[in-house]
């Protein structure tokens, strides 16, 4: 049972928008406490906390956006997946490339996100 379905439309918006501040705080606070950076592509943490943020809402907790699940409300109650997930957590690995270490590739300067970029590259190209 989603967690969201007794919502109206105006409140699933408005749990959504709290919870993409606080998948964004939180996203930024978690790097500075791991020394972990952003991609270079800053569209990628922004659709990653946008996932994070849907699913805080739908299912209660923060599951990882980026893996397949046959029960995604399982998953959530385990909490393995949930982010910071148990591999971030024990070895710096994020499936997501929300958090990369800086022998990363991909991985930035950047630091922080705002909320209004997380909004615009989580939608941009998107109607």
């Amino acid at each position: 049972m989603a967690k969201d379905e007794n919502l109206t439309e105006e409140e699933r918006t408005e749990a959504i928008e709290n919870a993409l501040k606080g998948m964004t705080n939180f996203s930024n606070k978690y790097l500075a406490n791991t020394g972990t950076k952003y991609c270079t592509d800053k569209s990628i943490p922004a659709v990653v906390i946008k996932g994070l943020a849907e699913h805080k809402v739908t299912l209660g907790a923060p599951l990882c956006p980026c893996r397949y699940y046959d029960d995604k409300e399982k998953e959530a109650k385990d909490g393995y997946w949930n982010c910071p997930c148990v591999p971030m957590r024990e070895r710096h690995e994020c499936h997501c490339m929300l958090f990369l270490t800086e022998d990363n590739g991909f991985a930035g300067d950047e630091t922080n996100i705002s909320l209004d970029e997380v909004k615009d590259l989580s939608n941009a190209g998107f109607s």
